[in-house]
């Protein structure tokens, strides 16, 4: 069953609360971040995204990137920017994006539950990326990056968290700049707590990990390296668990550095094999249904459907990531393995397929494709199987910010 805990969040000054929330680290490079800082001095951007208060030049994994981030962090506390709970409390995060409203609950999850596999993955994760989030929490001796959490819709912690919303005053509630609406409430009843933490440890055996393996990843290791085993605070990492009925997975998508030697003709012949193709010209692919893809090659869309009989029907082998990875990506591009291979990059599908065409166009891509998104059926079976989809399979739209609720590490 899961286990969870209250904590003592370090959040910001209510007024300020828009001003530090920032969009999570992995979403923006750091130019994207500069930028969207500038002229705003109390952005987390300056904890999470360092570098930007450096020359430009410094190398984002630098120790010196880790300690800028901690010297920013003890400089927004030190002002009072930030301050931390005086007990240990639950909190309730809602996302409205578009008129669609998700809640979840902010918590301690256990690192016991994600060794013992109580917390499901569906992604293999790259050693560089966890070396940097590792660096980036010892350093700052904090979790500033929140783990996305799924669970399966639970009515009791549903009626708790519908019951709070509609009785208690939020302590944040603001629109962001890209008209995302967020809203937090501080659930400090003690009986309430622990109501909610029994009901996890009774009736909810399991949770899985939508967005945030490294960040997990890199707090369980953590732990291991600085022997925090049972001290406290250093059992559980910051979370965000939401029942899974509320939840929206959009697509990711691919672009590609080259075709392998292939001309453009030469690959719309190859492809033929294992797909029906139609060429749509400029009007865009966004595909509508299972094993359809959009590709996007010399200015122009074309549609893929893939044929019958191609492809596995496993949990696995059924997956749109897994048929273009099987049938075009290794046998084709010579991508073997997507985690490692410099030529393919990813492209969230809240960025839209204009930038697929513009990766593309610009001539930094040669080839681009666009996939129908994952469902969180097909993610909690692939979990539950003990599985893992390939590398950026899901990608989960709207994002929790940084800065608004973040844990303090011993």
């Amino acid at each position: 069953m899961a286990l969870i805990k209250p904590f003592k969040a370090l959040r910001p000054q209510a007024q300020l609360a828009k001003q530090v929330a920032s969009r999570p680290y992995d979403v923006l490079n750091s130019a994207e971040a500069k930028q969207e800082s500038l002229g705003n001095p109390y952005s987390f951007l300056y904890v999470t995204k360092s570098e930007i208060s450096l020359n430009e030049n410094t190398d984002i994994h630098s120790q010196e990137v880790y300690n800028k981030a901690k010297e920013n962090l003890d400089t927004f506390i030190q002002r009072e920017v930030l301050f931390q709970e005086n007990k240990s409390c639950y909190y309730i995060y809602q996302l409205i994006m578009d008129g669609r409203s998700q809640t979840g609950l902010v918590v301690g999850s256990s690192i016991d539950d994600y060794e013992n596999n109580l917390i499901k993955k569906h992604e293999f994760t790259r050693p560089e990326k966890e070396q940097d989030r590792i660096n980036h929490i010892k350093t700052t001796k904090a979790q500033t990056g929140n783990v996305f959490l799924a669970y399966r819709n639970n009515n009791h912690i549903d009626e708790i968290v519908e019951h709070w919303k509609t009785s208690k005053k939020p302590v944040y509630d603001f629109v962001a700049d890209d008209g995302i609406q967020h809203t937090i409430w501080v659930v400090n009843d003690d009986a309430i707590i622990e109501k909610i933490s029994n009901i996890f440890a009774t009736e909810i055996p399991c949770t899985y990990i939508a967005d945030g393996h490294h960040r997990a990843a890199s707090a369980s290791k953590v732990r291991k390296e600085n022997g925090m085993k049972h001290s406290e605070n250093g059992d559980y990492f910051l979370t965000t668990l939401f029942p899974s009925n509320q939840l929206q997975i959009m697509d990711y998508n691919r672009v590609i550095t080259d075709l392998n030697g292939f001309t453009p003709q030469e690959f719309l012949e190859k492809l033929k094999t294992n797909f029906e193709v139609s060429l749509t010209g400029k009007n865009a692919v966004k595909p509508s249904t299972l094993h359809e893809f959009g590709m996007y090659l010399e200015g122009n869309w074309y549609k893929l459907n893939a044929k019958e009989g191609t492809y596995a029907t496993d949990p696995i082998g059924i997956l749109d990531i897994t048929i273009l990875s099987e049938l075009v990506l290794d046998p084709l591009l010579g991508i073997k393995d997507q985690r490692t291979d410099k030529r393919v990059d990813f492209v969230g599908g809240i960025r839209g397929l204009q930038e697929l065409e513009k990766r593309v166009n610009s001539g930094e891509m040669k080839i681009a494709f666009s996939f129908y998104p994952v469902t969180i059926e097909q993610l909690f079976d692939i979990a539950d199987s003990n599985n893992v989809m390939p590398p950026k399979s899901t990608w989960f739209e709207p994002k929790l910010r940084d800065g608004l609720l973040t844990n303090l590490i011993n």
